[in-house]
């Protein structure tokens, strides 16, 4: 919660330069996707590595599609709950001092490839913000590459 503490006008005058590594790892059991993401971000300055996680599960709310295409199926939705946070650093390993979070999500897959999420999400301890809102837009190109 303290990294928003800085106003925007003058953050927007720092550059940073990172490293920033992640795992992400998923598995598919009967339907539910489970993820777990490990993340390390190294700051090229002096300051030590940082480390990070994100545990989360999600199903869409129909597993067999209908045979014609439609927008608004069952299927196009996923909803899921997601666990993420940070987990200190190089030279104070663990959960003291950083944020944790608890979001639900909801996503809708559009037959375009489009996919549109949100996720409120809210600070689990005195180091977190009370309450995120998370959400997002992308779009897979499909057959990228083939001819």
């Amino acid at each position: 919660a303290s990294d928003f503490d800085e106003p925007n006008a003058e953050l927007s005058q720092e550059t940073e330069r990172e490293l920033e590594l992640k795992l992400i790892l998923s598995s598919s059991v009967k339907g539910w996707n489970i993820s777990e993401n490990l993340i390390a971000v190294k700051n090229l300055t002096s300051e030590p590595w940082e480390f990070g996680y994100a545990f989360g599960f999600s199903r869409p709310l129909a597993l067999k599609a209908q045979p014609q295409p439609c927008t608004f199926c069952r299927e196009n939705f996923v909803s899921g709950l997601e666990l993420y946070g940070g987990l200190g650093d190089t030279e104070q390993f663990g959960l003291s001092g950083t944020s944790q979070y608890l979001a639900p999500l909801i996503a809708w897959n559009l037959p375009s490839g489009l996919t549109m999420k949100l996720s409120p999400g809210w600070g689990l301890n005195d180091d977190s913000l009370p309450f995120l809102l998370r959400f997002g837009i992308s779009f897979e190109f499909s057959n990228l590459g083939r001819r």
